[in-house]
């Protein structure tokens, strides 16, 4: 395919007969898959399923991450014309993505909603294929978690944050996305010595044992010394990537629940994260992009480089790429 065949084609999510590929679909037309990828719920021979999972009953502030999955996907279409920049790696070409669709589940019946997600976190897992996930509030890593450690084991965390989600809370019931860290730890799902925390900057007493590295600390080192304390931290545990926005400082995404000043660049984050390739990445999450708290759309935008600089670290690991 060329930038020409953008003349004739459309809707790729639905009509694209080959698996893999660039896609040059006008950016401004078309059905909004993430990334051009086809949607299907078939995952035979499938490296990565991205789904959504609109959800936002946990919230600290302002709602509206549900909205989250449908605006990273929308935002995704400028980039799937290029490999990503400076990668050496062209996950759309060399690896199957698929994208699986959204979570579905009765909003009015909340408390089933960790099962639910969980079983269709395993559903996707046991096909073999790794799993991207566009969220939705924070508290959806917990049952993630819970299913990637069904098939690899306990985990390193690896989560951007301005918050360390680790207050106390011992009602394993509670559905709470500031407390997913604490009950992580507590149910053997993340070995907190081989887990780190970065752009933190606000205050909890109780870090579960998890390394941080808070956001003065990156602004002091520089995102390459970041990137390698958290190689070494790591090591070669198998790893789960979890990107709350709110990482970010405001003025790179202002549309989230719980904007906290001085945090990450986009740029920092962009060099942390290509400088974590090689790490051994399982899966990932992106979440709490709020849109409408941010009518730009730069949150959403920031939701999808992520989101590809995940796909990325994945397809190192899958590939085989080294560290």
């Amino acid at each position: 395919m060329a930038l020409e065949d953008a003349k004739t084609q459309i809707d790729h999510a639905f009509t694209r007969d080959d698996a893999r590929g660039l896609s040059y679909e006008n950016a401004f037309g078309g059905a909004a898959s993430f990334l051009r990828r086809r949607y299907t719920k078939d995952l035979t021979g499938v490296d990565v399923a991205v789904t959504g999972v609109p959800f936002d009953q946990a919230v600290t502030n302002r709602p509206g991450t549900r909205l989250g999955p449908r605006a990273i996907r929308e935002a995704s279409l400028l980039q799937p014309y290029d490999p990503p920049y400076g990668w050496g790696v062209d996950p759309l070409s060399d690896m199957t993505v698929v994208d699986y669709g959204d979570l579905a589940f009765d909003y009015a019946k909340t408390s089933q909603f960790p099962a639910t997600l969980e079983a269709h976190a395993d559903r996707i897992i046991a096909s073999g294929a790794a799993m991207l996930t566009l969220g939705g509030d924070h508290f959806i890593t917990l049952p993630l978690l819970k299913a990637h450690v069904a098939k690899h084991g306990p985990l390193a965390l690896v989560q951007f944050d301005a918050h360390s989600d680790s207050w106390v809370d011992d009602d394993m019931d509670r559905i709470d996305h500031g407390t997913f860290v604490y009950k992580a730890v507590k149910l053997g799902l993340i070995d907190p010595a081989r887990s780190v925390q970065i752009g933190i900057r606000t205050t909890n007493p109780d870090t579960m044992g998890l390394h941080i590295i808070d956001a003065p600390e990156v602004h002091r080192i520089g995102a390459q010394a970041v990137a390698d304390r958290i190689r070494e931290i790591v090591g070669e545990t198998p790893a789960y990537l979890s990107f709350d926005i709110d990482g970010l400082d405001p003025a790179f995404a202002p549309g989230t629940g719980t904007p906290v000043w001085g945090g990450l660049s986009s740029a920092q984050a962009a060099a942390i994260l290509r400088g974590m390739a090689g790490v051994a990445f399982v899966g990932g999450d992106v979440v709490e992009v709020s849109p409408p708290f941010d009518p730009a759309g730069i949150t959403a935008v920031a939701g999808a480089h992520v989101a590809m600089e995940i796909l990325c670290l994945i397809g190192w690991t899958r590939l085989g790429m080294g560290g």
